[in-house]
């Protein structure tokens, strides 16, 4: 929409009566309006809202059961809005391609949402192979990539299937902090966390089983402390970087969790020294693509964890007897609908372009990325349409007629999308 060829034409942005297709579109041009035509996520979701169309579905979270916590699009927008203002995105420098290319399982399976501090992937194993069509990597096949991105934690949060000296031997720091998969850290277990991450001097890379569960709700909790996010907030813009993060009783934990991480925030942004703009950047780590494979002989050594194992073995031993776990079906869901090689696992440059454009590495905006299926963590939802109170404030005020936007109304709709001085685009049917 921001392309010189499209500057003096009019759009026509249309999509079907689906429910979960027009949650999808209502987000996309929602989304560019705050981004681009600099719209509050309010006064965007007010306009999506007026007229007397069907309520838009909300976004649901990926795991199996029944949905028990809905994101509306101003969640959505209001996540975008947030990363916006702390620099985690920029779409002048974003790469798609980039961002593609490792979120593929056999390239890495990874992304970050806190660009130069937060990495969240899919856990390593003993050996770089396949098992039962599903690309695995080992440790040492993240090392370039790590070292050259100034990665220098690691956090695993699954049951031990590597060993942590392999990290440790490579220059890494490595933690141990498992819980089980589909469950809610302790509060042993959170602090831990947020205190190896504020002590950290590189980036960290934080994973479970899949990368998704668990590791996305620890990240939302340093987010919503150090960033002031709402819990809904974090989990959007989590899902949003890495689809199909934070599931099930996970999403009301934070929550629950919200008011007392602001505060924890509050007293330590308190307790520091005032720090330069340069030194809070978080937006400089992507430079380009490496190609991440089995390194040779490594001969740094750290210390191993410092905090133990946590002597949470039997634990492991409880995860392990529930048979396949959240993670697993998550994983296999996420292979399902990626491209891989069917001849190798390891992760390779090949057939891939090199790009040297990008900074940073959050997510793109697709409507694909909120269709409900194994595609996306933002599900739309098939239970009753559950608002949030803050899109019922806004819906009380929306006004119902001279919309700047008009939704998608019928088997399919379209109109011309005109550019109104800054306004949202106008859809004239």
């Amino acid at each position: 929409m921001e392309s010189f060829s499209l500057s003096r034409k009019k759009i026509v942005y249309y999509t079907s009566f689906d429910q979960r297709k027009r949650a999808n579109a209502a987000f996309l041009i929602g989304a560019y309006a705050v981004i681009y035509l600099k719209k509050t996520p309010e006064e965007t979701y007010r306009i999506l809202l007026s007229g007397s169309n069907p309520p838009y579905l909300p976004f649901r979270d990926a795991s199996f059961g029944n949905c028990t916590y809905n994101l509306t699009i101003l969640d959505c927008l209001q996540g975008i809005k947030k990363a916006l203002q702390h620099g985690f995105v920029d779409f002048k420098t974003f790469d798609a391609d980039e961002y593609e290319h490792y979120e593929r399982v056999e390239n890495g399976d990874f992304n970050w949402i806190v660009p130069g501090k937060f990495l969240a992937f899919s856990g390593p194993h003993p050996k770089t192979k396949i098992e039962n069509g599903y690309p695995l990597h080992a440790p040492e096949a993240y090392f370039p990539y790590f070292r050259k991105h100034n990665i220098t934690t690691i956090i695993r949060l699954n049951k031990k299937i590597y060993e942590a000296k392999r990290f440790t031997d490579g220059g890494f720091e490595h933690y141990d902090l498992f819980f089980i998969d589909g469950s809610t850290p302790s509060e042993n277990i959170l602090r831990q966390f947020l205190s190896i991450c504020e002590e950290a001097e590189g980036a960290i890379a934080v994973h479970c089983k899949a990368g998704l569960g668990r590791t996305g709700t620890l990240i939302a909790c340093y987010i919503m402390k150090h960033y002031r996010f709402t819990h809904s907030e974090a989990i959007a813009w989590i899902r949003m970087c890495r689809p199909g993060s934070i599931i099930g009783p996970q999403q009301h934990f934070l929550e629950e969790k919200q008011s007392t991480l602001w505060i924890q925030g509050d007293i330590f942004r308190a307790k520091q020294k005032p720090r330069g703009v340069g030194e809070d950047s978080v937006n400089k780590v992507l430079s380009g693509f490496d190609d991440i494979s089995i390194s040779g002989t490594l001969n740094k050594t750290e210390n191993l964890d410092r905090y133990g194992e946590n002597d949470l073995d039997n634990n492991a031993e409880v995860e392990t007897k529930n048979g396949m776990t959240q993670g697993d079906k998550l994983r296999a869901l996420k292979l399902r609908r990626q491209p891989r090689s069917a001849t190798t696992g390891a992760l390779r440059l090949e057939d891939m372009k090199l790009h040297t454009r990008s900074i940073s590495q959050p997510f793109r905006l697709n409507s694909a990325a909120f269709t409900e299926g194994s595609i996306s963590p933002l599900k739309s939802s098939r239970v009753t349409v559950a608002v949030s109170p803050a899109a019922k404030r806004i819906s009380r005020h929306s006004p119902s007629s001279s919309p700047n936007l008009k939704r998608a109304n019928g088997t399919r709709s379209s109109g011309h999308i005109e550019r109104n001085n800054g306004t949202l685009p106008k859809i004239t049917r």
